[in-house]
């Protein structure tokens, strides 16, 4: 079953309310950066296995829906696993059906979060376009705020992250820890690459977005996603022409 969670589009504190006192975050710190390290040259699944062993019911993954590789890594080790998505009410269709696809077949439990205003009601008070005028608040609105809020019942999540996509993400550790949300972030596939995670879509028949065989190699919000040309890195689709190479959710 699908759970929506409507959140408040504005949190910005980074102890805010559902964030571990100081000796747990000193504790959980710790733990991350230990992870990290001994983690490093571990597989996939034994990252996300000693994640789900770890934290159980409180830890989660997160996904765009470009595909549902680290879904379908946390599901072998933990069946039923939370599989977040940010619902921005920008999605690319193919987006949407994605995320029915996965969660109708995978042994997983999609958390749709909702920013606090419909994009109607965005547009009304800071103008039609937002993303085109001011896309780092627009950002901050419609993924960064809700994130926040839904993460709040979790002590570490995972994500898709991997050191190849563009050089903003090439130090990106296995088990890392995430300051601003007092969390540890698990980034079990970080050492793949592209090849990797081919090979593993097609060992094990996982669901991808259409869009990644239509020339986009990364898939965010629909208004600030282009096709990239020959030579160009995964990221290079997203928000071009602009300084702008991540939406603020990975730091």
């Amino acid at each position: 079953m699908t759970a929506t969670d409507t959140t408040a589009a504005h949190a910005s504190d980074d102890h805010h309310p559902g964030a571990p006192d100081d000796a747990r975050a000193a504790e959980l710190r710790d733990l991350a950066e230990r992870a990290g390290r001994e983690l490093e040259d571990a597989s996939a699944l034994e990252i996300v296995g000693w994640a789900a062993g770890t934290f159980g019911d409180r830890f989660c993954v997160t996904s765009s829906m470009e595909d549902a590789v680290v879904a379908h890594l946390a599901s072998r080790a933990l069946p039923g696993v939370d599989v977040v998505f940010l619902d921005t009410g920008y999605h690319f269709p193919e987006t949407i059906g994605t995320r029915d696809a996965v969660e109708a077949v995978m042994d997983v439990n999609v958390i749709t979060l909702t920013p606090r205003q419909t994009v109607a009601e965005q547009d009304a008070q800071y103008g039609p376009r937002l993303h085109d005028r001011d896309p780092d608040r627009c950002c901050a609105l419609r993924k960064l705020a809700p994130l926040q809020q839904g993460l709040t019942r979790y002590e570490a999540w995972a994500t898709g992250l991997r050191r190849d996509e563009s050089p903003t993400r090439a130090n990106t550790p296995v088990v890392g820890w995430d300051a601003g949300r007092r969390k540890v972030k698990v980034s079990p596939i970080a050492r793949w690459t592209q090849d990797d995670v081919d090979r593993y879509v097609a060992e094990h028949g996982v669901l991808t977005n259409p869009l990644l065989m239509d020339g986009y190699a990364s898939v965010g919000c629909a208004p600030c996603t282009r096709r990239v040309l020959e030579g160009e890195d995964a990221r290079a689709g997203r928000w071009a022409g602009r300084g702008k190479t991540e939406c603020g959710l990975h730091g």
